[in-house]
Protein backbone atom coordinates (compact mmCIF):
# COMPACT_ATOMS: atom_id res chain seq x y z
CA UNK A 1 0.00 0.00 0.00
CA UNK A 2 1.34 3.44 -0.94
CA UNK A 3 1.78 5.87 1.97
CA UNK A 4 -0.64 8.80 2.10
CA UNK A 5 1.02 11.99 0.82
CA UNK A 6 1.08 14.67 3.49
CA UNK A 7 0.70 18.34 2.62
CA UNK A 8 1.67 21.31 4.74
CA UNK A 9 -0.51 24.40 5.07
CA UNK A 10 0.64 27.68 6.60
CA UNK A 11 -2.43 29.93 6.95
CA UNK A 12 -1.77 33.50 8.11
CA UNK A 13 -4.60 35.30 9.90
CA UNK A 14 -4.88 38.98 10.75
CA UNK A 15 -5.06 38.59 14.52
CA UNK A 16 -2.09 38.49 16.86
CA UNK A 17 -3.31 40.27 19.98
CA UNK A 18 -6.59 38.84 21.26
CA UNK A 19 -5.68 35.56 22.94
CA UNK A 20 -9.30 34.38 23.12
CA UNK A 21 -9.69 34.69 19.35
CA UNK A 22 -6.34 33.00 18.69
CA UNK A 23 -7.38 30.14 20.98
CA UNK A 24 -10.65 29.73 19.07
CA UNK A 25 -8.83 29.66 15.72
CA UNK A 26 -6.32 27.16 17.09
CA UNK A 27 -9.12 24.90 18.29
CA UNK A 28 -10.74 24.99 14.84
CA UNK A 29 -7.57 23.44 13.45
CA UNK A 30 -6.77 20.97 16.22
CA UNK A 31 -10.35 19.72 16.34
CA UNK A 32 -10.15 18.67 12.67
CA UNK A 33 -9.50 14.91 12.40
CA UNK A 34 -6.36 13.92 10.54
CA UNK A 35 -4.53 17.23 11.06
CA UNK A 36 -1.43 17.84 13.18
CA UNK A 37 -0.79 21.43 14.22
CA UNK A 38 3.00 21.83 14.25
CA UNK A 39 3.33 25.46 15.27
CA UNK A 40 1.44 28.63 16.17
CA UNK A 41 3.31 31.93 16.05
CA UNK A 42 1.59 35.19 17.04
CA UNK A 43 3.08 38.67 16.77
CA UNK A 44 1.33 41.58 18.47
CA UNK A 45 3.11 44.31 16.49
CA UNK A 46 2.24 42.62 13.20
CA UNK A 47 -1.19 41.73 14.65
CA UNK A 48 -0.89 38.41 12.86
CA UNK A 49 -0.79 34.71 13.66
CA UNK A 50 0.82 32.05 11.49
CA UNK A 51 -0.27 28.42 11.83
CA UNK A 52 1.68 25.47 10.45
CA UNK A 53 -0.21 22.20 10.02
CA UNK A 54 0.12 18.93 8.13
CA UNK A 55 -2.27 16.23 7.00
CA UNK A 56 -3.54 14.56 3.88
CA UNK A 57 -5.27 16.70 1.28
CA UNK A 58 -8.80 16.10 2.59
CA UNK A 59 -7.87 16.82 6.21
CA UNK A 60 -5.95 20.00 5.35
CA UNK A 61 -8.86 21.22 3.24
CA UNK A 62 -11.32 20.59 6.09
CA UNK A 63 -9.06 22.33 8.61
CA UNK A 64 -8.63 25.44 6.48
CA UNK A 65 -12.37 25.72 5.92
CA UNK A 66 -12.90 25.38 9.69
CA UNK A 67 -10.38 28.17 10.20
CA UNK A 68 -12.30 30.46 7.84
CA UNK A 69 -15.55 29.65 9.63
CA UNK A 70 -13.99 30.68 12.93
CA UNK A 71 -12.05 33.71 11.67
CA UNK A 72 -14.55 35.51 9.43
CA UNK A 73 -17.08 36.40 12.17
CA UNK A 74 -14.32 37.34 14.66
CA UNK A 75 -11.91 39.50 12.65
CA UNK A 76 -13.03 42.88 11.33
CA UNK A 77 -10.40 44.53 9.17
CA UNK A 78 -12.16 47.88 9.40
CA UNK A 79 -10.73 48.20 12.94
CA UNK A 80 -7.62 46.08 12.45
CA UNK A 81 -4.19 47.71 12.77
CA UNK A 82 -0.79 46.11 12.48
CA UNK A 83 2.62 46.48 10.87
CA UNK A 84 2.30 43.56 8.46
CA UNK A 85 0.65 44.08 5.03
CA UNK A 86 -2.72 42.28 4.70
CA UNK A 87 -5.79 42.07 2.51
CA UNK A 88 -7.88 39.60 4.49
CA UNK A 89 -8.97 38.23 7.84
CA UNK A 90 -7.52 34.94 6.62
CA UNK A 91 -4.88 36.75 4.62
CA UNK A 92 -2.96 34.01 2.86
CA UNK A 93 -3.09 30.21 2.75
CA UNK A 94 -0.06 28.59 1.13
CA UNK A 95 -0.09 24.85 0.51
CA UNK A 96 3.37 23.33 0.58
CA UNK A 97 4.45 19.93 -0.79
CA UNK A 98 6.73 18.01 1.56
CA UNK A 99 7.90 16.10 -1.51
CA UNK A 100 8.54 18.31 -4.57
CA UNK A 101 6.70 15.85 -6.83
CA UNK A 102 3.49 16.73 -4.97
CA UNK A 103 3.42 20.35 -6.19
CA UNK A 104 0.71 19.56 -8.81
CA UNK A 105 -1.41 18.07 -6.02
CA UNK A 106 -0.98 21.26 -3.97
CA UNK A 107 -2.02 23.35 -6.98
CA UNK A 108 -5.15 21.24 -7.44
CA UNK A 109 -6.06 21.44 -3.73
CA UNK A 110 -5.42 25.20 -3.65
CA UNK A 111 -7.63 25.79 -6.68
CA UNK A 112 -10.52 23.72 -5.33
CA UNK A 113 -10.13 25.26 -1.87
CA UNK A 114 -10.19 28.79 -3.31
CA UNK A 115 -13.43 28.06 -5.17
CA UNK A 116 -15.02 26.63 -2.02
CA UNK A 117 -13.94 29.54 0.21
CA UNK A 118 -15.33 32.05 -2.27
CA UNK A 119 -18.63 30.22 -2.56
CA UNK A 120 -19.12 29.41 1.12
CA UNK A 121 -17.95 32.67 2.71
CA UNK A 122 -18.59 35.17 -0.13
CA UNK A 123 -14.92 36.21 -0.07
CA UNK A 124 -12.94 37.08 -3.22
CA UNK A 125 -9.92 34.78 -3.60
CA UNK A 126 -6.74 35.16 -5.63
CA UNK A 127 -4.55 32.22 -6.65
CA UNK A 128 -0.82 32.86 -6.34
CA UNK A 129 2.66 31.33 -6.80
CA UNK A 130 2.48 27.92 -8.54
CA UNK A 131 -1.35 28.03 -8.50
CA UNK A 132 -1.50 31.44 -10.23
CA UNK A 133 -3.48 31.47 -13.45
CA UNK A 134 -1.73 34.57 -14.82
CA UNK A 135 1.95 35.58 -14.48
CA UNK A 136 1.21 38.89 -12.73
CA UNK A 137 -0.41 37.03 -9.81
CA UNK A 138 2.50 34.74 -9.01
CA UNK A 139 3.98 37.18 -6.50
CA UNK A 140 2.02 37.53 -3.28
CA UNK A 141 3.23 41.07 -2.72
CA UNK A 142 1.64 42.15 -6.01
CA UNK A 143 -1.74 40.83 -4.91
CA UNK A 144 -1.39 42.39 -1.45
CA UNK A 145 -0.14 45.79 -2.62
CA UNK A 146 -2.51 48.52 -1.41
CA UNK A 147 -3.74 46.43 1.51
CA UNK A 148 -7.30 45.96 2.67
CA UNK A 149 -7.90 49.71 2.53
CA UNK A 150 -7.12 49.85 -1.19
CA UNK A 151 -8.99 46.71 -2.21
CA UNK A 152 -12.21 48.32 -3.41
CA UNK A 153 -10.43 50.63 -5.83
CA UNK A 154 -7.93 47.98 -6.90
CA UNK A 155 -10.61 45.40 -7.65
CA UNK A 156 -12.52 47.79 -9.91
CA UNK A 157 -9.71 47.40 -12.43
CA UNK A 158 -10.30 44.37 -14.63
CA UNK A 159 -6.72 43.24 -14.06
CA UNK A 160 -7.46 42.62 -10.38
CA UNK A 161 -10.80 40.90 -10.51
CA UNK A 162 -10.49 37.83 -8.27
CA UNK A 163 -10.06 34.30 -9.57
CA UNK A 164 -13.09 33.26 -7.52
CA UNK A 165 -15.82 35.08 -5.65
CA UNK A 166 -17.47 38.50 -5.73
CA UNK A 167 -15.96 41.45 -7.64
CA UNK A 168 -15.55 43.49 -4.44
CA UNK A 169 -14.06 42.80 -1.01
CA UNK A 170 -15.99 41.23 1.85
CA UNK A 171 -16.94 44.19 4.09
CA UNK A 172 -15.07 42.89 7.15
CA UNK A 173 -12.97 39.94 5.94
CA UNK A 174 -11.53 41.53 2.80
CA UNK A 175 -10.04 39.02 0.37
CA UNK A 176 -7.71 36.03 0.51
CA UNK A 177 -4.76 34.68 -1.42
CA UNK A 178 -4.55 30.90 -1.67
CA UNK A 179 -1.69 29.22 -3.47
CA UNK A 180 0.97 26.56 -3.67
CA UNK A 181 4.62 27.28 -2.98
CA UNK A 182 7.86 25.70 -1.90
CA UNK A 183 9.01 25.63 1.73
CA UNK A 184 9.67 29.13 3.07
CA UNK A 185 11.85 30.29 5.95
CA UNK A 186 10.87 33.45 7.82
CA UNK A 187 13.90 35.26 9.26
CA UNK A 188 13.41 38.49 11.19
CA UNK A 189 16.27 40.78 12.19
CA UNK A 190 15.71 43.37 14.94
CA UNK A 191 17.66 46.63 14.75
CA UNK A 192 18.45 48.81 17.75
CA UNK A 193 16.98 52.01 16.37
CA UNK A 194 13.57 53.65 16.12
CA UNK A 195 14.32 54.89 12.58
CA UNK A 196 12.04 52.83 10.33
CA UNK A 197 13.79 54.18 7.23
CA UNK A 198 16.92 52.26 8.23
CA UNK A 199 15.00 48.97 8.19
CA UNK A 200 13.33 49.87 4.90
CA UNK A 201 16.66 50.72 3.26
CA UNK A 202 18.17 47.42 4.36
CA UNK A 203 15.11 45.54 3.12
CA UNK A 204 15.34 47.23 -0.28
CA UNK A 205 19.03 46.37 -0.56
CA UNK A 206 18.68 42.64 0.23
CA UNK A 207 15.47 41.65 -1.55
CA UNK A 208 15.65 39.97 -4.94
CA UNK A 209 13.17 42.32 -6.63
CA UNK A 210 15.60 45.21 -6.10
CA UNK A 211 18.63 43.27 -7.35
CA UNK A 212 19.63 41.91 -3.95
CA UNK A 213 19.92 38.32 -2.81
CA UNK A 214 18.28 35.54 -4.82
CA UNK A 215 14.94 34.24 -3.44
CA UNK A 216 14.84 36.89 -0.67
CA UNK A 217 11.77 39.00 0.08
CA UNK A 218 12.06 41.68 2.76
CA UNK A 219 10.20 44.61 4.30
CA UNK A 220 11.00 47.04 7.10
CA UNK A 221 8.45 47.20 9.94
CA UNK A 222 8.10 48.57 13.46
CA UNK A 223 7.95 46.29 16.48
CA UNK A 224 6.14 46.68 19.79
CA UNK A 225 9.49 47.34 21.50
CA UNK A 226 10.54 50.99 21.89
CA UNK A 227 13.71 51.81 20.00
CA UNK A 228 13.56 48.65 17.87
CA UNK A 229 12.59 48.21 14.23
CA UNK A 230 12.75 45.01 12.19
CA UNK A 231 13.78 43.73 8.80
CA UNK A 232 11.25 40.97 8.14
CA UNK A 233 12.67 38.50 5.62
CA UNK A 234 11.18 35.54 3.76
CA UNK A 235 13.57 33.12 2.09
Amino acid sequence: MCPVALLEAVPNVSEGRRSEVIDTLTAALTDTPGVTLLDTASDAAHNRTVFTLVGDAAAVRAAVLALYAAAVPRIDLRSHTGEHPRIGAVDVVPLVPLDPVDMPRCVAVATELAATVARRFDIPVYLYEHAAQTPDRRRLESIRRGGFEGLTTKMRAGKWRPDFGPPGPHPTAGASAIGARRILIAYNVNLRTDDLDVAKRIARSVRASNGGLAAVKAIGVRTNQPGVVQVSINL
